[in-house]
């Protein structure tokens, strides 16, 4: 962490940038990805290198449980870690284990955590995935908002889009992905271990599912596939739709991503008019030129805030002094971003003037790499990065 903070001040960034500790980064580590508890040395060893990295500037801890080497980790590893980041009062932000049928079970166990350790919790990408599953938000809701009455401060993040995005192969059964990456693909390529995988993941999705699944980013000789559908993936290589997904994830060597179309807009507008989401892209830093430029991201990494502020100005979401809120003071408070996100005497310059005639996000799931327009002009710490609707070429984002 030490090291990335100085690559980031020595570039002077063109925004700010607050990190988080990896909780993968730190077991794969340690324990690479093995499919097991860890044992106390190991995760004592854990929790010495997030202290050492919330020292060098991190502000606390990410989990991907839903990813390995995060989904082998105990409830216990994770109360471990966390209990470290509260002690410096950081924050623990959750990709949960499930955000479709289990996904319940999985708020519970991330409400736990932060019950029992005290630290402040950010629930990241609050959804539900797949129709069946839908019905399950005013639960999750219930849960969130009866925890925040008993004093323990939570929040959540959405964008305003009803597909996610991630790596395709995550699909596969747990246990093909335990090893690493080249144990991974030694299963795909052993014809009789593929021949299982093949089962379990048809025995675990609905028949109707592959026609909800668009290839996003894939290495250049799958290129030709890129922001299909996996049903016409499937067409153009003659092949089923499971054996086309699989042919992508071992052709590609585990780089191909996918954005499944599985949630309700009904929903989304709903979790994002509660007081305690803010909005978040989930998404990578990209700009349209360059070798940020060579993948083909989900269009969420353009248009997030874009779209919602859109949404707001014409009356579809919440007023526009909240969907401000939602971009600013919130993610400041629950971040602990002193004199941010809020314009004040002596608080820090970061300041964007928009032009809410020409606000447009143009970035697409077919044509993502497109820039949102409106913003005329761009202060950050003080420094004018935008002008009329130009960049300056001048940068002055800092590591907080």
């Amino acid at each position: 962490m030490a090291e990335y903070r100085r690559i980031v001040e020595s570039v002077s960034p063109g925004i700010n940038v607050a990190a988080l500790v990896g909780h993968n980064i730190l077991r794969a580590g340690v324990i690479g990805y093995e499919g097991r508890t860890a044992s106390a040395e190991e995760l004592a060893l854990m929790i010495e290198r997030l202290e050492v990295s919330m020292e060098a500037g991190a502000r606390g801890l990410s989990s991907g449980l839903i990813y390995p080497p995060g989904m082998y980790a105990t409830e216990q590893e994770i109360h471990a870690l966390a209990t470290a980041v509260a002690r410096q009062n950081g924050i623990y932000a959750s990709h949960m284990r499930s955000e479709g049928r289990n996904l319940l079970e999985s708020l519970s166990e991330t409400i736990r955590v932060a019950r029992s350790t005290g630290v402040r919790l950010q629930v990241s990408h609050l959804k539900t995935s797949g129709k069946a599953n839908w019905h399950l938000i005013e639960t999750a809701i219930e849960m969130l908002e009866s925890v925040q009455c008993e004093g323990i401060q939570v929040a959540a993040d959405r964008y305003p889009y009803t597909a996610s995005c991630t790596e395709l192969d995550v699909i596969l059964p747990v246990w093909a992905t335990e090893g690493g990456r080249e144990a991974e693909l030694h299963r795909l390529r052993d014809n009789q271990t593929r021949a299982r995988i093949r089962q379990e993941i048809l025995e675990s999705r609905d028949p109707d599912s592959w026609s909800s699944i668009t290839i996003g980013s894939t290495t250049r000789q799958n290129c030709r596939f890129r922001g299909l559908l996996l049903t016409e993936v499937s067409a153009a290589l003659s092949l089923d739709p499971i054996d086309a997904a699989l042919h992508l994830i071992e052709t590609d060597q585990l780089s191909t991503t996918a954005f499944f179309h599985g949630m309700s807009e009904e929903n989304m507008w709903r979790i994002l008019s509660l007081p305690w989401v803010m909005l978040g892209t989930d998404a990578s830093l990209r700009a349209p030129w360059g070798p940020l430029s060579q993948d083909f991201p989900h269009p969420r990494a353009y248009g997030s805030f874009t779209l919602f502020l859109k949404a707001s100005l014409e009356g579809r979401t919440v007023p526009v002094t909240e969907a401000v809120r939602k971009m600013t003071s919130l993610p400041a408070a629950q971040f602990n971003l002193e004199d941010r996100g809020v314009i004040r005497r002596g608080a820090k310059a970061d300041i964007a003037i928009l032009d809410p005639a020409h606000l447009r996000a143009p970035a697409s799931y077919g044509s993502p790499h497109q820039l949102s327009e409106g913003v005329t002009e761009l202060l950050v710490n003080g420094v004018v990065q935008i002008q009329n609707g130009t960049l300056t070429g001048s940068r002055g984002g800092r590591w907080l």
